[in-house]
């Protein structure tokens, strides 16, 4: 029997990298997170990136933003993130002149594009090898030259872990996380293989995004909740409000 000193459990299916802090967070609202990473993230071991003549980097997650830092001590060029969590990522590694969109592709091709000039340089968008939406596209139509440096792979996970079956199976899940489309239809897929889609009854999913929810597909959970914004901090004012409606914390 799974116990816990809390009341509450969510299923966190980040990459271990970003689930920690988002646990911590949960944690202080009395809900235990249970840590269920559905992308496992390779850094690739390339060479230093070339950054003359690059005016900003555009970074639209934080493990590009650590791939980057891994490779490259150059801290000093502007930083433009995807969203707050991203930029989060990149002041921790030191970075010092950090701009934070709204949280997707579209709001950080607008902001690049209020802030910046195509005559100043090119811009280098670090990425994953699976990348949502056209922001290079975008800024080129604005007249960028916009180069995309993939310096990370996010593998999805074979199967969900027998902890996190034996959870949702007897009941134990009050929330499910999710924070991509990507992620989502991973969860999806290997809910229906582990067979515990029928369990998804009692436990409430919250999603980042419509996008995100989309990728859960025809999953019969109990509610399905998106966030008003699109990144960390909206999810969890979700939780927030279903706290209040369940009774509080």
């Amino acid at each position: 029997m799974m116990t816990s000193r809390h009341g509450r459990r969510a299923l966190v299916t980040r990459p271990r990298g970003d689930a920690v802090a988002l646990a911590e967070a949960l944690d202080g609202r009395g809900i235990e997170a249970i840590i269920e990473p559905l992308l496992d993230i390779r850094y690739r071991d390339e060479a230093p990136p070339d950054l003359a003549g690059v005016q900003a980097v555009l970074c639209t997650s934080a493990n590009g933003v650590r791939a980057l830092a891994r490779l490259s001590g150059e801290r000093g060029i502007p930083l433009f993130a995807v969203g707050e969590a991203t930029a989060e990522r990149a002041r921790a590694e030191g970075y010092l002149r950090v701009e934070s969109a709204g949280g997707n592709v579209e709001e950080l091709a607008r902001l690049a594009c209020e802030r910046l000039l195509p005559g100043r340089g090119g811009l280098l968008h670090v990425a994953g090898s699976d990348v949502a939406g056209d922001l290079a596209g975008m800024l080129r139509d604005a007249g960028f030259a916009v180069d995309r440096l993939v310096l990370y792979e996010a593998r999805p996970a074979a199967r969900l872990s027998a902890p996190t079956v034996a959870a949702l199976r007897n009941g134990f899940v009050d929330f499910a996380l999710f924070f991509s489309p990507r992620t989502a239809a991973v969860f999806a897929r290997l809910a229906e293989q582990a067979g515990v889609s029928a369990a998804l009854r009692t436990v409430t999913a919250v999603s980042i995004s419509a996008a995100a929810d989309r990728g859960l597909g025809d999953l019969a959970f109990g509610r399905r909740i998106i966030a008003e914004t699109p990144d960390q901090q909206g999810l969890l004012r979700a939780i927030d409000r279903l706290l209040a409606e369940r009774g509080g914390r």
